[in-house]
Formats: C-alpha cells, sequence, structure tokens
C-alpha cells in the first residue's frame, strides 16, 4: 500500500483525552492506493502543544473516517474537492469527543 499526505497542517486546538488537556492538532487528508483502489482518509491528531516549539504528536487522541474509496487512481481535481470539505468532516469527529481545532489559529 502506498499512502501520501495529500494536506498536512497543525492548528491550535481544544480537546482533553485520556486527562491530558491538548492544545494542538494535526489536521491530515491521505491518499491510499492499493489493488486498482484509491482511498482518501481524513484524520485528525489532538496532542499537548505545550510549548511554542512543542509539536509531539501523541497517538492516544487520534481521530480519522475514509471519506472516498473507488477504483481507480489519484486526481488533482478530487483531491481539490476533498480539501475543501475536510474542515467538516474533521469537526464531526472533534465534536464527537467533545474538542474542537482553531481553523483560524494555524500553529
Amino acid at each position: 500500500m502506498r499512502a501520501v499526505d495529500v494536506y498536512s497542517r497543525y492548528f491550535r486546538a481544544e480537546a482533553e483525552f485520556a486527562g491530558v488537556k491538548r492544545n494542538g492538532a494535526a489536521v491530515k487528508l491521505t491518499a491510499e492506493s492499493e489493488g486498482g483502489f484509491i482511498a482518501y482518509i481524513a484524520s485528525v491528531s489532538f496532542f499537548p502543544h505545550v510549548t511554542d516549539d512543542d509539536f509531539a504528536v501523541s497517538c492516544d487522541a487520534f481521530l480519522s473516517a475514509e471519506i472516498y474509496r473507488a477504483k481507480g487512481r489519484r486526481s488533482a481535481k478530487r483531491e481539490a474537492a476533498l480539501e475543501e470539505t475536510l474542515r467538516g468532516v474533521i469537526d464531526g469527529l472533534a465534536e464527537g469527543h467533545g474538542a474542537a481545532v482553531k481553523w483560524d489559529e494555524p500553529l
């Protein structure tokens, strides 16, 4: 399987997982191809971000959803369309865990 991060950015966030306050979020759109199929996965990992240079992403606050799967290959047009829906997907995942990504505050 080949995986490529189509989109990867860090933002401020508000969350708490495993009793630890999380102030940062790593947001990704990943394309995975295998056996003639392409899939796109939206994911967010909330991490402590205690200081300005703390980007130690933890794996215990990771949320993801497959948002597209079909026979074929990567498409720039499809990726642009999926990037447009990424915020809504991530907001939906985060909301279910009492978390929020601050989209206007990149890290």
